[in-house]
């Protein structure tokens, strides 16, 4: 028989990312307490440009925008927040979109697996992804559930389940 085999990603939905972006620019322009401080959200394709006047009001978009993307089922860990930072009178928030395995992440999911996964499980890093393979589709299972169980650094997504 085979190996059955499946991918470890880290990938952000673009289309859910730009919803929740326009939702929260809609709340900040229809929230009373954020009218005239200039609250805005920018979204490129990497990163999102958050600015109020203040850094309290900056804080608030930051935590609208974090409320939508958990609403769209977006994790938090695709966004890697800097802290406020005064621009000539605003304050701003550089928040970057983190997407892929790293490799010392994908070398830390690899060791995990080594070490607590089941024996016959294998895994291999292919560049920002990690294929974990085995002869037994029930191992693949138990791995699964202990990936989902680590602290991982970025938003896991299981794939190709083969």
């Amino acid at each position: 028989m085979a190996d059955s085999s499946f991918d470890v990603v880290s990938k952000i939905d673009r289309m859910e990312v730009e919803n929740a972006c326009n939702q929260a620019r809609k709340e900040l322009e229809q929230r009373y307490d954020f009218k005239g401080v200039g609250a805005a959200i920018d979204l490129s394709s990497d990163h999102i440009l958050l600015k109020a006047n203040s850094e309290e009001r900056v804080l608030a978009a930051l935590d609208v925008l974090q409320s939508k993307f958990v609403k769209r089922g977006l994790s938090l860990k695709t966004l890697d927040t800097e802290d406020p930072y005064a621009s000539g009178k605003e304050y701003r928030i550089n928040a970057k979109l983190k997407e892929g395995i790293d490799q010392v992440t994908a070398k830390k999911l690899n060791k995990l697996i080594r070490d607590e996964g089941p024996k016959s499980v294998k895994s291999q890093i292919q560049g920002d992804e990690l294929r974990v393979s085995s002869k037994s589709r029930d191992d693949l299972q138990v791995t699964i559930a202990l990936l989902k169980e680590a602290d991982a650094e970025v938003a896991l997504q299981f794939v190709n389940f083969r």
